[in-house]
């Protein structure tokens, strides 16, 4: 897939700069793809664009394919007659490097309901038209979506399974009565997905203009609060009587989590998926490369077989492995879709079957560096042991520690353990020592997330799996991506052969 050397960065859209409590598909994205382009990288990797629901974790969404609405641009709004620069000039002062989630919705979602009744009084017909041809289009996930987030909304956002048994349960006369009564609600959805998709392309297509290609990510598992489940609950393991999860996702003890990790998604029905040849899925996917050029799907391991727990387990210790109709669901969405731009997240407990399955169908696989000293030279993640090219290898991803974080939180032996490898460094140059080492590697493709970039402690990371609180949060300041961190990067990436090739 990554037939050429490359190099990329790893950054959410909500870490970028904003004036408004958190990143967005403003200015400030643009200036990050020039900073790309700058340095020679051809690859942004993002994490899910979709909604998020509890916990602000985008592999916790609302929907599977809807963009999240607080990436919306208000300056873009402005730009389109859609807000007034007074209505923005109210908003608060925001903290400037964490996201304050409460505050953001607080303010930012009545702007964008603001914008959404002036575009329905204002807009002409080309506007209109424009709408209308969005709506028509994606008809198959967002008139379903627009619905569900009315009816949420309604319903003090209690989870579908809670509301009245009627729309709950889809029935016919229900669907009708709440679609009459929530008519403007749904309008607004409609209208928030569409300024998303516009506002992306939009970015989307400047990237590819400057040779950077979007590596975007597909969770497996969608939230059990979310339309998809909703909409689909006879390809999911639900309780027939209380709609929730009977099966829940997760994975058993490992690096991070001495218990596993419950994420309490209901696990597939790989059964009813199959009779109809796995159509869910197949427009997911398709679904999925209207946003991104390629797409790292996130726990790889559950197309082969995957960790179930039974309801009303409160850690995932108490689950088995169940096998998946993994080759069977690539074959078909090959013969429907072409060949796939898929990375496969191969971490974790990987056995032969996954390796096998990941490399019938070419994906690359999945090497990071922080867990590449803590065993001996048979190590599959130091790189002298990358036997497979066809692998991207980090230094971290979204949940590692920050690579600064990583050594300061190492014992003296385990320090050790790296310097030996890397050779003497000083203390505030292990983050470049190792991303000159990814860079260095045979791996086709090496990624760096932005806070190793800037050499941040572990107060900048993304995530720490199976913990609630500060996650998600982290932005960069404006002005951090310098000139001189460009001329370094771009050194690199010149020196190690990733530059983009014209030919």
């Amino acid at each position: 897939m990554f037939d050429n050397r490359a190099s990329g960065i790893l950054l959410h859209p909500i870490s970028l700069p904003s004036r408004f409590g958190i990143g967005d598909l403003g200015p400030e994205a643009y200036k990050f793809v020039d900073f790309l382009s700058a340095s020679s990288q051809q690859i942004w990797q993002i994490l899910p664009l979709s909604p998020t629901g509890f916990g602000n974790s985008p592999y916790l969404a609302y929907s599977a394919l809807a963009g999240n609405p607080l990436l919306i641009s208000p300056e873009k709004l402005l730009e389109d007659g859609l807000l007034m620069q007074e209505e923005i000039d109210a908003l608060p002062h925001y903290p400037v490097e964490r996201i304050d989630y409460d505050l953001v919705i607080k303010t930012k979602m009545p702007l964008l309901k603001l914008a959404s009744e002036k575009f329905k009084r204002l807009s002409d017909p080309n506007q209109w038209n424009d709408f209308n041809n969005f709506c028509e289009q994606y008809s198959y996930w967002l008139d379903d979506y627009a619905l569900f987030m009315a009816v949420k909304e309604a319903n003090n956002n209690e989870s579908w399974h809670r509301w009245e048994p009627g729309i709950s349960k889809r029935q016919p006369e229900a669907m009708e009565d709440w679609k009459n009564r929530l008519s403007d609600e749904i309008f607004h959805h409609k209208f928030m997905q569409f300024q998303f998709f516009k506002q992306w392309k939009s970015i989307k297509g400047f990237a590819n203009e400057k040779g950077i290609q979007i590596l975007g990510d597909i969770p497996i598992y969608v939230s059990h609060d979310s339309v998809d489940v909703w909409s689909n609950r006879e390809i999911f393991c639900l309780d027939l009587l209380t709609g929730e999860a009977s099966q829940m996702a997760g994975v058993p003890p490992d690096y991070f989590s001495s218990t596993g990790q419950l994420w309490g998604n209901p696990v597939y029905n790989w059964e009813k998926l199959r009779q109809d040849n796995f159509q869910w899925w197949i427009r997911r996917i398709k679904g999925m490369l209207e946003y991104v050029d390629y797409m790292r799907i996130d726990h790889f391991r559950g197309f082969q077989a995957y960790w179930t727990v039974p309801q009303g387990e409160t850690t995932a210790i108490n689950g088995w492995w169940q096998d998946a109709p993994g080759e069977e669901l690539f074959n078909t969405i090959n013969q429907e879709l072409g060949t796939l731009p898929i990375v496969a997240e191969d971490l974790g407990l990987i056995t032969p079957e996954v390796e096998h399955l990941r490399d019938k169908f070419n994906f690359p696989g999945m090497k990071v560096l922080h867990f590449a000293f803590d065993s001996d030279r048979s190590n599959p993640f130091l790189p002298f042991n990358y036997y497979n090219r066809n692998c991207i290898v980090y230094t971290g991803t979204h949940d590692n520690d920050t690579t600064i974080g990583w050594f300061q939180g190492r014992s003296l032996e385990e320090k050790s353990r790296v310097t030996d490898y890397l050779g003497p460094l000083a203390p505030e140059s292990i983050h470049w020592s190792m991303i000159r080492l990814a860079m260095s590697s045979v791996a086709n493709l090496s990624i760096v997330p932005v806070q190793d970039l800037l050499g941040l402690g572990g107060w900048a990371k993304m995530n720490c799996p199976g913990t609630l609180g500060d996650n998600w949060c982290w932005r960069y300041r404006p002005g951090e991506l310098t000139q001189d961190l460009i001329d370094r990067l771009r050194y690199l990436t010149y020196l190690y052969g990733r530059e983009p090739r014209n030919y």
